[in-house]
């Protein structure tokens, strides 16, 4: 056997050893040493570089792993928002009763996130999922308090049956095609269209939209990030969430492509509804966990444009400076995934600071307790307010480059109703970004000056770093992008 074809499988490798390694330590130390967390880190760290640096275009394991550009992109978007977390998590759970097991299942979570990017058949990718999902929905409880349990449990449901939907529409293809590869799969039904494959396409977006958050699959988004631990819902948010844009890029543009027309729709109507409910909504919320988890949602609904305009996307369609449409789109979508990511990730850990500042308040996360922070927790409530406008699409920011793109896309694709309405949202939820800043810079302080955690504070220097390089030098992550897109199309 040669070990050396495995080496671009070493960072989940790695991850997976460290894990098991973390749990024998807090076996011989009772939970209460702090080096699983130093461990965890240092994995992650290595891990990155291994991502970074790792030959692509291999496959590995029957034709069930893939390692390409597209893979190695969203890898590296798992790994550097669980970096995030555990930098940010040192000060929570290092060192304290049942910390090593924090630290396991985050990084077996981020393993199975990994392995989705990299399925190309659709076992290895369900397995991925539900590794990925076991890992958190644990996580989501971690606390133990009710309403963490409460959290845990219906993020447990909704994620079971979205399993079932997948899983069944899976069979389905596999019952049609005699494969469960997603090439062997796409050939087969191109070759002879079969209506069923039809309703298989329909229980597949519906799963899929549920890990996505996608309206009308959005109801656990806000209880479960409002429930759960703060840092925990920043890995949902910013990691969990985006395996799902993973695999739906990966089955629903290769797998399903002879159905072009059919999710070019699907993904129209909830890209416009999705945008829209999670605006809307957020208006009307006074907590700032579930300020975000809508946000959140609406900002699934921008992505999804990126569906929609590879549905439209014709051969010999062009966008800006002669570049094909359907990659240009693509990119447009990886892009704001990254950038969401960090933006969301930072965001969330700011609440972390916040609810460690209130912990005594009846609802810790309640805007009120967001009164004159900039006072209280002065780099807390600037990289929040960063954080804020990026959210937005202010220049020049993550969010503001990935939404031009993204947007710049649906107008070159002929589906100006879509941009416009998109711009539209994006407008309105200055509202509520606003409506936080002004809480933080325009109120009285509610207590004195805190000091913050060098935890949380290292974290939100690196997300806001990494918010604003990505706005002020957006040409290497733009070309990066695009070679990740034309990884994945044909």
């Amino acid at each position: 056997m040669d070990l050396g074809h495995y080496a671009p499988l070493g960072a989940e490798a790695l991850l997976t050893a460290v894990s098991l390694l973390v749990v024998l330590v807090g076996l011989f130390t009772k939970g209460r040493s702090s080096l699983p967390g130093y461990l965890s880190l240092a994995a992650l760290v290595v891990a990155m570089w291994m991502v970074l640096t790792a030959e692509t275009n291999t496959v590995f394991f029957y034709d069930s792993l893939r390692v390409d550009g597209f893979s190695q992109f969203f890898k590296a978007v798992f790994v550097l928002v669980s970096l995030l977390v555990v930098i940010a998590s040192l000060t929570r759970y290092n060192g304290r009763v049942g910390g090593d097991e924090y630290f396991a299942l985050l990084l077996m979570a981020t393993v199975g996130m990994m392995v989705v990017a990299s399925a190309i058949d659709l076992v290895s990718l369900f397995i991925g999922f539900e590794l990925a999902s076991l890992s958190t929905y644990a996580m989501a409880g971690f606390d133990r308090t009710k309403k963490n349990l409460e959290a845990a449990m219906k993020y447990f449901l909704y994620g079971a049956a979205s399993s079932a939907f997948m899983l069944f529409g899976f069979s389905m293809l596999y019952g049609m095609t005699g494969s469960t590869k997603i090439a062997d799969i796409a050939a087969a039904s191109l070759a002879a269209f079969n209506p069923a494959i039809l309703i298989a396409l329909i229980f597949v977006v519906v799963g899929f939209a549920f890990k996505m958050a996608l309206v009308p699959f959005h109801m656990w988004a806000p209880d479960t990030y409002e429930g759960a631990p703060a840092l925990v819902s920043a890995l949902l948010a910013a990691g969990s969430k985006k395996m799902g844009f993973a695999a739906a890029f990966r089955v629903i543009l290769i797998a399903l492509l002879a159905l072009k027309l059919e999710w070019y729709m699907a993904f129209a109507i909830l890209a416009a509804v999705t945008m829209t409910v999670g605006n809307l909504v957020a208006c009307w919320q006074n907590n700032v966990r579930r300020i975000l988890a809508y946000s959140s949602i609406a900002q699934a609904g921008y992505i999804s444009i990126a569906f929609v305009v590879l549905g439209v996307a014709s051969e010999g369609m062009t966008g800006p400076n002669n570049l094909p449409l359907d990659q240009y789109a693509l990119a447009g979508g990886l892009l704001l995934v990254l950038g969401h990511a960090i933006m969301k990730t930072g965001a969330f850990i700011s609440t972390a600071q916040v609810a460690s500042i209130a912990k005594n308040s009846e609802d810790p996360d309640d805007i009120s307790n967001y009164a004159g922070l900039g006072r209280r927790a002065p780099i807390t409530a600037f990289c929040m307010t960063v954080f804020m406008f990026a959210l937005a699409g202010i220049p020049p920011t993550a969010g503001y480059f990935g939404k031009f793109v993204v947007f710049g896309s649906a107008i070159y694709g002929g589906l100006v109703w879509l941009a416009v309405l998109a711009i539209l949202n994006s407008a309105l939820s200055l509202y509520y970004y606003l409506r936080i800043i002004s809480y933080m810079y325009l109120r009285e302080p509610a207590g004195p000056k805190i000091s913050e955690s060098k935890g949380y504070v290292l974290s939100l220097l690196l997300a806001l770093i990494g918010t604003f390089w990505i706005g002020v030098l957006p040409d290497g992550f733009f070309n990066w992008a695009m070679q990740a897109a034309a990884a994945l199309l044909p």
